[in-house]
């Protein structure tokens, strides 16, 4: 689903990225946390799954985890506890593309089924590629605002977003790149933007009313042309979430805390983005989405809250090639009084 922050052609860069310290400090937590938990499962890891099968003694704990797992709820994943424990939101399952899982363990997107894409909508998926996966996202997006001083028009150009499954099923590794052309008036503007740096830890699946729940510690540095760097590290975190309803529908939305830099004054501010999205299966190829986000400001000296509708088509030409569509309006005052763009999605199994 989804179109990420870095993404956003020009036109939405100026009251973008990210975040309150504090936030960060829990997102870092959660990703070092990701990679200890890695850590510790390799040490862990069992020589042999069929040693209690064949009937050699377990340890008291071992027998008490079994136990305190099944009478928790999480019917049939006892040996699972057993091995791996009981994690914070319910049993965890062997390497299942999600760092924790709610009791019943729900179900992961499967190589064999079409990828699921961070574009092109704003909401960015709650799933991950998979470990050893490499999936390329790339697109073009135009915007157009009318000012008193005059016009803007921007175009987002190439758009890739690199995404990687590093270690395990539910850790993914991601790198984002954008050109950029502004026209302001009779002004002209166009070099790279800086450069995005990011990973994905998937949380959960869904089971039943639970979400399937990711989390993106991310950062943008300091590598862009001088009329789009912002001349400082600005890091941030993006917390996702969403339901597949029934085959046809499903729903998503995602919940940013970001550093970003006033437009006018220079100055850091927080700044929180928040979206919510309806996909629609409309045919086996064809899928669809509607959606809203809003950019909030907080405590900026100039920017202001941006709301936006759009909508768009997404068409999978295989389960490993994607093709998509979309277009927006602005709600507010501040929006981009519309845009629309274009992309391709390419994984590599």
């Amino acid at each position: 689903m989804v179109i990420s922050l870095q993404h956003l052609p020009t036109w939405k860069r100026s009251s973008q990225l990210f975040g309150n310290q504090f936030f960060l400090s829990t997102c870092l937590a959660a990703a070092f946390a990701g990679i200890a938990i890695t850590s510790v499962y390799a040490q862990n890891e069992p020589t042999s799954q069929n040693s209690r099968n064949a009937g050699e003694p377990t340890s008291t704990s071992s027998t008490f985890l079994d136990e305190f797992c099944d009478s928790s709820g999480c019917d049939g994943l006892g040996a699972n506890c057993q091995r791996r424990g009981r994690g914070l939101l319910g049993c965890r399952v062997e390497d299942p593309g999600a760092l924790f899982a709610w009791c019943r363990g729900g179900s992961i997107l499967g190589l064999d089924e079409p990828l699921m894409s961070d574009r092109p909508d704003f909401t960015e998926a709650s799933s991950v590629v998979g470990l050893g996966v490499l999936q390329i996202e790339s697109g073009y997006a135009y915007g157009f605002k009318s000012e008193s001083a005059g016009s803007v028009k921007s175009h987002s150009i190439g758009e890739p977003l690199l995404r990687y499954g590093f270690l395990r099923n539910w850790l993914e590794l991601r790198v984002g790149w954008n050109y950029a052309a502004e026209r302001i008036g009779s002004n002209t503007n166009d070099g790279a933007e800086d450069l995005y740096l990011g990973s994905k830890l998937g949380l959960t699946a869904q089971e039943g009313i639970f979400p399937e729940m990711a989390l993106v510690p991310q950062m943008k540095v300091p590598t862009g042309a001088r009329a789009f760097t912002a001349n400082e590290t600005l890091p941030g975190c993006n917390w996702l979430y969403g339901w597949d309803i029934n085959e046809l529908l499903s729903t998503a939305g995602s919940t940013q805390f970001n550093r970003t830099i006033d437009g006018i004054s220079g100055d850091t501010y927080t700044e929180w983005a928040q979206s919510w999205t309806v996909g629609y299966g409309l045919t086996d190829r064809l899928g669809g989405f509607t959606e809203w986000f809003g950019i909030i400001p907080h405590s900026a000296d100039t920017d202001r809250t941006q709301h936006y509708f759009n909508g768009g088509f997404t068409y999978s030409l295989s389960n490993d090639v994607q093709l998509d569509i979309r277009g927006g309006k602005g709600l507010s005052d501040a929006s981009d009084d519309y845009f629309f763009g274009s992309g391709i999605v390419v994984r590599f199994q």
